[in-house]
């Protein structure tokens, strides 16, 4: 008996949502049935042939996470959206990793939902989108903070990195935590060989040849003995380049070659050697302006970003800050023997109104040095030092007598649509931070002729 064709399966166990979703979907025009259980689901599915599932990860005989490989192998052409109330970046990983097409977090932002399942249901949509494969786990994982839309994005590009050794291109903000991802895609590949990093700023060119490359006994002078270079330590692991940009044209040269061939010489030597590295590379740097300048390779380029990840600034995802800070903290209460077990609500709003030029390295800075002058456990907003430089959108912000005076209507303007930058124009985010509901939001957009 052939099975019925169904737009959309919802598996959640709370009723009034999977019926919000239900009455919303079939709206649009969608076919929708529902289950509130793992075992409610194999029932219903055992006539139904769904072209994409709402998966929660909280069921009371299951988890989703735990339904999901079942799921793929009973549907494997079908999109699974995995939908959480819990923040948890490495579940999004897993998630991804296992055959989920995309990770939402609840509360439920509707124009996200509705996006995604536009975009799963398109005819353009092939298999190739959705075959990803599974690694063993390993001690020592990476931890990426945040659950602003932003960051789940960089979660689902580390997980789809981290299934082939196409060379991925990291960029971002210095601060960001470029090297931080890099580690993360290492992790999370499974691969037995080492994580290595090379800093190609750090390093006089002629040092960093060798440090990359290796070289062989008497190469230059103090080359007391063979040394093997980065490429060949990586074997069967993952090599970082940071700050890509600052290579010299002879060393990107030598770089494009490995990435060709996969081949390289030691400095000095003549044998060529091999290496199976996976290359993951990062700059802070707009590489396209330095090509139109002369100062980088364009082939290498290409050759670089056959993946990307952009790490958002921390300006981008301000709501993230909530969940850096208790983990910042516990890492410096480690690091220097406090105990700081909170923050005030007015210290939090004021890591919340700074624009953060140094990202997350300048917060864990601040945190750092109000841990130090702490003597109660609890940080106060006073304790809160923020340097601000002369071209800091913050210090501008205090320069009070440099700004004209407006009108209440203008002021409401400018900070609606502020919020909206600072949210990346996600109206659930500006709502909840401007304290109004969506229609109040759309009308002023509407209003103040807000371009998003």
């Amino acid at each position: 008996m052939a099975k019925q064709k169904l737009d959309i399966f919802i598996i959640d166990d709370d009723p009034h949502l999977a019926e919000m979703l239900l009455l919303h979907f079939e709206d649009l025009g969608y076919s929708c049935q529902s289950a509130q259980s793992g075992r409610q689901a194999k029932e219903k599915l055992a006539g139904l042939k769904p072209k994409i599932f709402f998966l929660d990860q909280h069921l009371p005989d299951t988890l989703g996470i735990t339904l999901l490989p079942e799921l793929k192998d009973m549907y494997p052409e079908t999109p699974v959206l995995m939908i959480t109330g819990k923040h948890d970046m490495e579940l999004a990983i897993e998630a991804i990793k296992l055959g989920a097409t995309d990770y939402i977090h609840k509360p439920i932002d509707i124009e996200e939902l509705n996006a995604s399942v536009e975009k799963c249901l398109s005819p353009k949509r092939t298999k190739k989108d959705m075959t990803i494969t599974t690694h063993d786990e390993k001690a020592g994982e990476p931890r990426i903070i945040g659950s602003s839309r932003k960051m789940i994005d960089v979660v689902k590009q580390i997980a789809l990195a981290s299934t082939n050794d196409a060379t991925v291109l990291i960029q971002g903000e210095t601060g960001t935590g470029k090297e931080l991802v890099a580690k993360a895609i290492h992790y999370h590949s499974g691969k037995e060989g080492a994580f290595l990093a090379v800093n190609c700023g750090a390093i006089v060119e002629n040092l960093l040849e060798s440090e990359m490359f290796g070289h062989e006994k008497g190469a230059f002078t103090g080359a007391a003995e063979r040394k093997e270079g980065k490429f060949a330590l990586a074997q069967n692991g993952t090599l970082f380049l940071d700050e890509i940009g600052e290579l010299s044209p002879k060393l990107q040269s030598k770089l494009l070659r490995v990435l060709q061939e996969g081949t390289f010489e030691r400095v000095g030597g003549s044998e060529t050697l091999t290496t199976n590295a996976h290359i993951v590379a990062a700059t802070h740097r707009d590489l396209d302006q330095m090509i139109a300048d002369g100062l980088f390779r364009e082939d290498l380029m290409y050759r670089l970003k056959i993946m990307t990840v952009h790490v958002p600034p921390l300006r981008e995802r301000v709501e993230d800050i909530k969940l850096l800070t208790p983990y910042l903290l516990a890492k410096i209460n480690q690091k220097i023997g406090k105990n700081i077990t909170g923050m005030t609500d007015d210290a939090y709003y004021k890591l919340e109104a700074h624009s953060w030029p140094g990202n997350v390295r300048e917060l864990e800075n601040v945190l750092t040095r109000a841990c130090a002058m702490n003597r109660t456990g609890i940080i106060s907003a006073d304790q809160i030092v923020i340097e601000y430089g002369a071209d800091s959108a913050g210090a501008h912000d205090l320069d009070h007598e440099a700004i004209p005076l407006v009108s209440l209507e203008e002021l409401e303007r400018r900070h609606v649509t502020k919020t909206l930058e600072r949210t990346g124009g996600h109206k659930g985010q500006a709502c909840d931070i401007l304290g109004i509901s969506r229609p109040a939001l759309d009308r002023k957009i509407k209003k103040f002729k807000i371009q998003l």
